[in-house]
């Protein structure tokens, strides 16, 4: 459902939104293939609590409440869409426990930062409610959001994912690319009259293991190490001939300050000096129409930060996974925060077939972040 744009207006009080409610309504629609449902229900839910909701071109929800006075202006961050297949709703533990997918990712965060939204005092500045559309896929929405036309600008952003309501000030970013090696082929009987990209490879996977020592960015506070790691690897075309080409994948988990092109540089500088005379040697990012998402690291000391903290009782650390809370704090202060988490003693969580949430965390997170806006907009 296109709602088409219409003056900002005050929002008053909903005190009869039902997170928990809505939480379970949005579990149990799905939301991997398309999100057009799952919009229509977030959409309908601002409007009958009395906000004014409109859809932007790239497919993001947006809301806005304004004080009487002057004051900052925070936004409210997550995404509706989810990573397939479909899990379906249930309880468990006589209906403290939501299961399903999208339970906290971010279904939950979704249905907390709802009701913060509708429900805290907004007596100075202004506050957004942005909800993008593709956060698991390309992040089109938040490109648009943070770098498009008419990007937002903040100074503030709390961005909800599952962190089992301790507030991250940090996350490593995440990078992709294929290293390509390029040799000769030949008779695998006469090896001598060609150039093996194969063997080829050898000093180049021991130079991926020397490339932080001499050329990384160095470890961040909050963040550690950066990581660098081989994934995949294909080429060759028959076992009796040398292979002309052997492509590896590569993942990068980046902290500051290093950005995705300064990062392709000096592994390509990397490579190169430590590649076989006679075989050829690059590294390429994947291609991608929206950037990659790098590391950020907002200051613990922060007003976003400490606030948030004292109100939900949470730790300050570093969040596990890569997240459009990247594209947001190039502008401003950011956190990442909400109820669930991604992994649990027992596993996977988050994109995992027993993905949960507990009901009592989405109203403590919702609690924690109405109690974080009244401080700085109240």
């Amino acid at each position: 459902m296109r709602v088409p744009t219409r003056a900002t207006r005050r929002v008053s009080a909903a005190p009869g939104f039902d997170p928990l409610g809505f939480h379970e309504r949005a579990v149990h629609t799905a939301s991997h293939e398309s999100v057009k449902e799952m919009r229509d229900l977030l959409v309908e839910t601002l409007i009958d609590a009395g906000a004014d909701p409109r859809v932007d071109d790239a497919g993001n929800t947006l809301a806005v409440r304004e004080g009487d006075s002057d004051g900052p202006h925070l936004v409210l961050n997550t995404h509706i869409d989810t990573v397939p297949p479909h899990v379906p709703f249930e309880t468990a533990e006589d209906g403290a426990v939501v299961r399903g997918r999208g339970a906290c990712d971010a279904k939950g965060p979704l249905a907390a930062l709802v009701d913060a939204f509708l429900n805290a005092p907004v007596e100075r500045g202004r506050l957004t409610l942005a909800i993008t559309p593709d956060e698991e896929t390309t992040s089109a929405g938040a490109d648009a959001l943070a770098f498009g036309d008419d990007p937002l600008r903040a100074d503030g952003y709390i961005v909800g994912e599952p962190t089992g309501l301790d507030v991250c000030a940090a996350a490593k970013g995440r990078f992709e690319g294929t290293l390509t090696v390029t040799g000769e082929a030949a008779h695998a009987a006469e090896p001598e009259s060609g150039t093996n990209a194969l063997r080829a490879l050898a000093p180049l996977l021991e130079a991926l293991d020397t490339f932080d020592r001499e050329r990384g960015p160095g470890t961040d506070p909050q963040l550690g190490a950066p990581t660098l790691t081989a994934t995949t690897v294909e080429g060759g075309e028959a076992i009796n001939q040398l292979p002309a080409e052997v492509r590896v994948g590569i993942d990068r988990r980046s902290v500051p300050p290093e950005t995705a092109d300064g990062f392709e540089r000096a592994l390509n500088a990397h490579l190169r000096a430590a590649a076989m005379d006679d075989a050829g040697v690059e590294f390429a990012l994947t291609e991608r129409e929206t950037p990659f998402l790098e590391a950020f690291a907002t200051d613990p000391d922060e007003p976003l930060v400490e606030t948030l903290t004292d109100a939900s009782g949470g730790e300050v650390r570093a969040f596990g996974a890569a997240t459009e809370a990247s594209y947001f704090a190039a502008d401003a202060p950011t956190v990442v925060f909400g109820p669930g988490v991604l992994a649990d003693e027992e596993g996977a969580v988050a994109h995992a077939e027993r993905e949960y949430v507990r009901r009592e965390e989405i109203t403590a997170a919702a609690d924690a972040v109405r109690e974080t806006l009244a401080s700085l907009l109240g």
